[in-house]
């Protein structure tokens, strides 16, 4: 199984939450938290080119409304 996407994903990840940021997470429940709203921004708020302009969640649920067979 391929996993591309996902290490894209944790790459985007690490690069927007932590990178160039002075982003600390003194404890787990911090770090978790934190990952949590990154995952909820990318799914509902970062727009991407490849999707049309769209987030993720529009372009799933556009998909659901005019499934292609």
């Amino acid at each position: 199984m391929d996993d591309g996407l996902m290490e894209n994903f944790f790459g985007l990840l690490k690069t927007e939450m932590f990178y160039d940021q002075e982003y600390k997470c003194h404890s787990l429940q911090g770090l978790t938290q934190a990952i949590k709203e990154y995952i909820e921004y990318y799914n509902e708020e970062r727009i991407k080119s490849r999707l049309k302009g769209l987030t993720p969640k529009e372009y799933r649920n556009q998909a659901s409304i005019n499934p292609v067979f």
